[in-house]
């Protein structure tokens, strides 16, 4: 198969220094390398620096990009702040950020603790609105305009879902950030858009929702009109428009990429209904073995 090259020019985003959170792993490495090989500097962040150092120097010998690795909980907004001083004394500047980093797990929401929601909610909407002050105060104290913030949400932000209520919660004010933002910083020359992706499969990703032969049982695909789910380069090239000076006139927009799986049926996991009562507590126990 043909190698995928992107969707714009060769150095599209020259010069042009972009924060991944989440960036070590899946969508999120998956973006930041796309954005490498256009030409930007890129800092990587997450909890864990060892896989963010190794994700680091496995995408800087692929594309011979810069990349930065900070370990950061976006959680804590100290943290940000001195993710955010790194990356400034590194690359000098910071012109885009793709709020990306996020937690998930499937279950019925009366099995659920208030620190369930804590955490998700934590990572998925307050380490969004972390990143997002931090950055666009930076911007807006130097009086520096054409920057970018990008949000990875997701379809059942407006649906709603079933079993993955703490992240639709999270992902909903993810998206009221978005559009809200985008009216009000406008004027300092920030945009705000989102990406709404639907199943793109990554390592781990779906075995740690869906345990054991799960998987083979709920297969995303057959929920989506085009009959698969998604490839990354898909979302890459979308993300790397949006982040760029091409998307200049696209603002407080969410681009759907589902293959048309919302319009078919909204509730990305509702169709986990068909889960037996006792079926829950060896989901539970797999997929604490998969964290452990």
């Amino acid at each position: 198969m043909e190698a995928h090259t992107g969707m714009l020019r060769e150095g599209a985003l020259k010069e042009k220094v972009i924060v991944v959170t989440g960036g070590g792993t899946g969508l999120g490495r998956s973006m930041a390398e796309a954005f490498l090989q256009l030409g930007a500097k890129v800092c990587i962040t997450s909890r864990k620096l060892d896989v963010l150092q190794d994700a680091a120097a496995e995408m800087a010998a692929a594309t011979g990009g810069e990349v930065l690795a900070s370990a950061c909980d976006v959680r804590k907004w100290q943290d940000v702040d001195r993710m955010l001083e790194e990356v400034l004394a590194r690359f000098g500047q910071v012109d885009g950020l793709v709020n990306n980093a996020a937690g998930n797990f499937i279950s019925p929401t009366e099995r659920l603790s208030t620190k369930a929601f804590e955490t998700i909610i934590g990572i998925v909407l307050m380490g969004t609105v972390n990143c997002t002050l931090a950055l666009g105060k930076h911007w807006i104290a130097k009086g520096e305009r054409g920057k970018t913030v990008l949000n990875i949400t997701t379809t059942y932000a407006w649906t709603g879902s079933g079993y993955v209520v703490p992240s639709a919660c999270a992902k909903a004010g993810v998206l009221a950030l978005t559009r809200s933002l985008a009216v009000e910083w406008a004027k300092y020359g920030i945009r705000t858009n989102a990406i709404a992706p639907g199943p793109f499969p990554t390592k781990g990703a779906w075995q740690r929702l869906l345990p054991g032969e799960l998987v083979e049982k709920f297969d995303m695909a057959k929920r989506v009109p085009l009959g698969r789910t998604g490839e990354h380069h898909e979302l890459t090239d979308l993300a790397s428009y949006l982040i760029s000076p091409y998307s200049s006139f696209i603002n407080g927009e969410v681009v759907t990429i589902d293959g048309g799986e919302w319009l078919k049926g909204a509730g990305q996991f509702n169709m986990l209904e068909a889960v037996e009562p006792a079926m829950w507590d060896t989901i539970e126990r797999m997929v604490r073995n998969v964290k452990s």
